[in-house]
């Protein structure tokens, strides 16, 4: 994974490839299971130097929350290869915003709130079974949950778009 600038100077993780296919049928089961790899890493914002865990409820709500059952075509395929490179997404995140818990059901988990990042990343563009030099940009919002001890957890990526400026091509030469 590299993390590069675009020309505005905003930073922007690169999906290296595309491991899930399927813009109609994504197998949210397998990647719940990819994103068991993250468990118990910590992660530090860079911008904020906020100090973001990833536990064990992560991979089940990234797979199962409301937004990923309503997600389709090609936000779903973003949503689900972007489950490669969540660390760097926390690390560049930026933009903290705070909300109040507005549910019971997350009154122990979320006790101190909800805090919401922006973060964005770029995944490559193909033609046919070619990869080409070219990435789409998209971004989107890391949600983190306050625990009533303090702690951040990560809990799941929303709002994800594509971002209708140029597209990423040549990323080397723009390295951060």
């Amino acid at each position: 994974m590299k993390i590069v600038m675009d020309e505005n100077g905003h930073k922007i993780v690169v999906i290296p490839d595309i491991i899930f296919k399927n813009r109609q049928n994504i197998d949210w089961s397998e990647v719940e299971d990819y994103l068991k790899r993250y468990l118990g890493e910590i992660i530090t914002i860079v911008e904020t130097q906020d100090v973001v865990y990833i536990g064990n409820k992560f991979p089940d709500e990234y797979k199962g929350s409301q937004y990923t059952k309503r997600l389709k075509g090609s936000s779903a395929k973003a949503k689900a290869n972007a489950a490669q490179v969540i660390p760097e997404m926390l690390e560049i995140a930026t933009d903290k915003t705070f909300h109040n818990n507005r549910k019971d059901k997350h009154s122990s988990d979320a006790g101190q709130g909800w805090y919401y990042y922006r973060t964005r990343f770029a995944m490559p563009i193909y033609e046919g079974e070619r990869k080409t030099d070219t990435y789409n940009i998209y971004s989107a919002c890391l949600l983190v949950n306050c625990a009533l001890n303090g702690n951040l957890y990560l809990y799941d990526l929303v709002d994800i778009k594509k971002e209708a400026s140029t597209p990423l091509k040549n990323y080397e030469i723009a390295k951060w």
